[in-house]
């Protein structure tokens, strides 16, 4: 065989986490979670389950929680507390997954029960640590007050312009736009009260920030770093460089004469004219402090700027009331921790909670129930499936924050353990009939669960792999939901393209097998070694499979797959005709050869089509009635009846459960026969 790729010895697969205030739309199934459990369900399959941990979670924390519980209780739509609102959702959250298969070992909630205690002591771990290194500081800042309603706003309770260069948001927060731009409350273009409607005023509140702009060095090497990996997408790395450049402010061309009388009160800086066609120059700055405080000067002189992306202190803690507690370092009144940080450590409490479940009821599900066997071990790694707007966080933020952690005090980390880097698996949008679907957006897309109503889960996921979100944003264009196509009975649904390889093709070669066995074979499965021929193209199948998997590239694994099932059904077809020209045993010889081949790449196709559509498969398992082993690649490149041998079965005596007329493995709802 050829050079194959490596895998880890363990590992953890996490899914970006879903806000509290909502149930799941199909963006978040199809852009992140259906791959990061196909992903999961194919190492389970390689490394076996005891090596695979796939944990996510509701991130419960955050001022869109607070802001959606608010309206829901002035409106007299919600009644309770903020915990059980968010416990409403979370359920319904992880009711939406289980409906397309989706079964992490834990899907938790950072303010529930059994996490929350967990996550709490994770938490008040990091700012710990990062406070003993000298890696937090105590700052005064800006933050948004409404005098009408006499209290400070959450990020989400106030809205304008993003302020940051190029960037067109019109929905900005306090801090961050819905694209993922971090800037100062100060420069919020146009800032409005969700409350009242008026505009707010900024007063200074003390919070602990993480001093990024210093990780700017080692940003760059891991970028490098990453690039030097091929299975790395580039919309990571891209993203992530835009933010490590120099700071830099943009003033319209029509603002030169007069920064021109007030650039000698600016600290050291240089003067970028615009480029061809643009409407700014630039002020170039060698540090973000020296950038602040000539936007300070900018602002006396009451001249309107924008900042370009750079690395800012990252924000820690926050004063709203709903939020995990944090610890008290310099003797400040209490704060709670914002929910950016604490949600990019989430994955580490989920995991910790399911090792500590699971070693509570003495399962030893896991092969380690030792969290840093799993985070912080040379032989495993963490893969983070991501959507591209979360890229600042998981990509900068995030990173930066796990090189701060390492070398830490013996206290906390007792067997001098440095959490790894995590593998970051980011997607482009996923868009709805060509635009941008967002659940506060003019275009509104479908629930998850709604879809169900039209498609089947295994239809759905094989579809959503193969959009290569991996290159570029693509639009999912369902034909019940577009108004050109779904009156037209003819016309093709752009939604099942990957799903008819399932409900036609390999229901046929399935099929095939199964009534072709209870002819020839009494409905056993047939012994014998499959022709070389056969089991060089299943071979060569599953090493290119496996390479496509180990590399994220989804499209080109469901373009194998194509590809393998079309040929083996062909291949059926072409044998099972010429065998049909011969007579008595001649023939009966040609086609039991035919079902060992055929036996042969319906097991290895069912093993590869496994974690895409994985209700099918677990259907031809059945029929097959062979133990969940069946999965693992320990036996695949190995004939059948070398399989059924460590089962402690004989050539030929393995029965099959008997499959009646015109039975489906891969279904189809019935609105799709109309």
């Amino acid at each position: 065989m050829s050079q194959r790729p490596t895998f880890p010895k363990r590992a953890v697969i996490t899914a970006g986490m879903p806000y509290g205030n909502k149930n799941l739309h199909f963006g978040h199934v199809g852009g992140v979670f259906v791959p990061a459990d196909a992903f999961a369900r194919f190492l389970r399959d390689r490394l076996g389950a005891a090596n695979v941990l796939f944990v996510s979670g509701t991130d419960c924390y955050g001022s869109p929680i607070m802001e959606g519980y608010r309206k829901g209780v002035e409106s007299g739509q919600l009644t309770g507390t903020i915990e059980d609102y968010v416990a409403r959702n979370h359920e319904l959250q992880e009711q939406a997954l289980h409906a397309y298969q989706i079964y992490p070992d834990l899907f938790a909630g950072s303010g529930l029960a059994p996490a929350k205690d967990v996550h709490e002591q994770v938490s008040d771990w990091f700012i710990r640590t990062l406070y003993q290194h000298g890696w937090i500081e105590k700052r005064s800042t800006a933050q948004f007050y409404d005098v009408e309603a006499g209290q400070f706003l959450n990020g989400r309770q106030v809205q304008g312009y993003c302020p940051v260069q190029g960037c067109k948001s019109e929905k900005a927060y306090a801090d961050e736009c819905d694209l993922g731009h971090q800037f100062e409350p100060s420069d919020l273009i146009k800032p409005t009260s969700s409350l009242t409607g008026t505009t707010p005023e900024l007063r200074p509140v003390d919070n602990w920030y993480f001093k990024l702009p210093e990780f700017l060095d080692y940003l760059k090497s891991w970028a490098d770093e990453q690039e030097r990996r091929p299975e790395i997408r580039s919309v990571v790395t891209q993203t992530v460089r835009e933010f490590l450049g120099a700071p830099v402010i943009y003033l319209k061309n029509e603002l030169e004469e007069q920064y021109r009388t007030i650039a000698e009160k600016m600290p050291t800086h240089v003067f970028r004219p615009a480029e061809k066609g643009k409407q700014s120059f630039g002020l170039e700055f060698s540090s973000i402090d020296e950038r602040d405080a000539a936007r300070e000067v900018l602002a006396a002189a009451g001249m309107r700027y924008r900042t370009g992306k750079a690395l800012v202190p990252f924000r820690i803690t926050g004063n709203i009331d709903w939020g995990v507690p944090a610890p008290q370092l310099d003797g400040e009144d209490p704060l709670t921790v914002w929910c950016w940080p604490e949600s990019l450590w989430a994955p580490i409490s989920f995991c910790r909670t399911a090792l500590k479940l699971d070693e509570g009821a003495g399962a030893g599900r896991y092969s380690s129930d030792d969290w840093r066997d799993w985070w912080c071990s040379d032989d495993a790694e963490v893969f983070q499936f991501i959507g591209q707007d979360n890229l600042y966080f998981y990509g900068v933020a995030q990173t930066a924050l796990w090189g701060a952690m390492q070398d830490g005090p013996a206290v906390l980390h007792p067997h001098g353990d440095d959490l790894r880097q995590t593998t970051l698996v980011a997607n482009h949008h996923i868009l709805f009939m060509g635009q941008k679907a967002s659940s506060s957006g003019k275009q509104k897309p479908p629930m998850a669960t709604e879809l169900l109503d039209y498609y089947t889960s295994d239809q759905l996921r094989a579809h959503w792999l193969a959009l290569g979100l991996d290159k570029k944003s693509v639009s999912f264009n369902p034909k019940i939901f577009d108004p050109k196509l779904k009156d037209q009975k003819k016309a093709a649904d752009p939604a099942l393209k990957e799903g008819t390889l399932l409900t036609n093709v390999f229901n046929r070669l399935a099929r095939s097998c199964f009534y072709k066995a209870q002819e020839l074979c009494a409905g056993k499965l047939p012994a014998g070694s499959p022709s070389e021929e056969v089991r060089e193209r299943a071979d060569q199948a599953a090493l290119a499979y496996e390479q496509h998997m180990h590399d994220f590239e989804f499209p080109l694994v469901m373009q194998v797959l194509d590809d393998f099932i079309r040929s083996a059904n062909k291949r059926w077809t072409t044998r099972m005709r010429e065998a049909s020209a011969l007579e008595g045993d001649a023939r009966a010889a040609a086609e039991l050869s035919c079902l060992v081949d055929a036996f042969y790449e319906l097991r290895c196709a069912s093993v590869l089509v496994h974690p895409i559509a994985p209700v099918g498969c677990e259907k031809i398992r059945e029929y097959l009635q062979l133990p969940e082993s069946m999965w693992s690649w320990e036996h695949l490149f190995e004939p059948l009846d070398a399989y059924l041998a460590t089962l402690g079965e004989k050539p030929g005596t393995h029965q099959l459960k008997e499959l009646p007329p015109r039975t489906d493995f891969f279904e189809r709802p019935a609105c799709q026969f109309n």
